[in-house]
């Protein structure tokens, strides 16, 4: 990997959730770039081990856990190790999250023809499964809280200690078909903003990046065909996104690094910051 500049994370412990995943995994290997000691936690041990192996082969440091972000036991179990093995936190980066088909609904729009239709696949706002739409706001917001209760104690007055949520840009304009998703998201952007107030005065600075969109193996099959060619939701995507094309992981790089660095911005507390390719500043019109 080739980080875009390089900040000083000697001796700083960086504890990452779903680091499995592209997105995070990628913002695992850049802080061990930095020299940060790096935990990646996820659900997905093998994922976590894989990503943990490529920064240790690199010569970096780091080590894969398996976690459950809403079971504060396995992340305490977690935090214990952590601390044994690399010290105490000085980052935290909470990107555990993700949708689910039973949060979702079929189509964009509701139409009085769909009241009454009994077309297999067919799944209404009213259709909506509760376990489904709590599964996704527990993922993605609990998912967020209980890292936070867990490991942010041991960042109280120490210098430069960093907490960054990933929300996504469908915490300002919600995207169709995935209320739950959106609304979780909404909830982190919210969350984000009051942690930064209510740590303020213990030396946590609290922030999140919003990723647009970014083409990842989470996501492929909902925006790609079995041919490689865009579906027609990734092409609405991309018509409103200014730029014209999908986000690459390493773009949020700069963006990490940036909220990292206490030098660069000691003074950013509470914001949610959109990364996007324009897409939440175009109206369309």
């Amino acid at each position: 990997m080739t980080v875009p500049f390089n900040i000083d994370l000697k001796d700083k412990t960086a504890v990452v959730t779903g680091g499995g995943g592209e997105l995070c995994g990628c913002f695992s290997e850049a802080l061990a770039k930095c020299g940060a000691k790096v935990a990646i936690l996820d659900l997905r041990k093998e994922a976590a081990d894989t990503v943990a192996s490529k920064i240790n082969e690199n010569g970096g440091i780091a080590m894969g856990i398996e976690v459950n972000v809403l079971d504060l036991k396995s992340l305490r179990k977690a935090e214990k190790v952590i601390r044994r093995e690399f010290g105490p936190c000085n980052i935290l980066i909470n990107g555990a999250g993700g949708n689910h088909p039973k949060g979702t609904t079929s189509k964009e729009f509701l139409t009085v023809d769909d009241l009454e239709s009994e077309r297999e696949g067919l799944v209404t706002f009213f259709d909506l499964n509760q376990g489904g739409i709590e599964f996704v706001f527990n993922l993605n917001f609990i998912g967020t809280f209980l890292p936070i209760q867990v490991f942010a104690k041991q960042m109280v007055n120490q210098k430069g200690a960093i907490i960054i949520n990933i929300s996504s840009i469908n915490a300002f304009t919600p995207l169709t078909k995935i209320p739950a998703y959106s609304g979780a998201k909404a909830a982190v952007s919210n969350f984000t903003q009051w942690l930064a107030v209510y740590f303020s005065k213990v030396g946590i600075r609290v922030n999140a990046i919003a990723p647009g969109f970014f083409l990842t193996e989470q996501n492929r099959s909902l925006l790609t065909n079995e041919d490689g060619s865009f579906t027609k939701r990734a092409k609405k995507i991309l018509n409103q996104t200014p730029i014209g094309r999908f986000g690459k992981p390493e773009e949020l790089i700069g963006t990490l690094f940036w909220l990292v660095d206490e030098k660069a911005s000691g003074f950013v507390n509470g914001v949610i910051i959109p990364i996007d390719g324009g897409f939440s500043a175009y109206s369309g019109v």
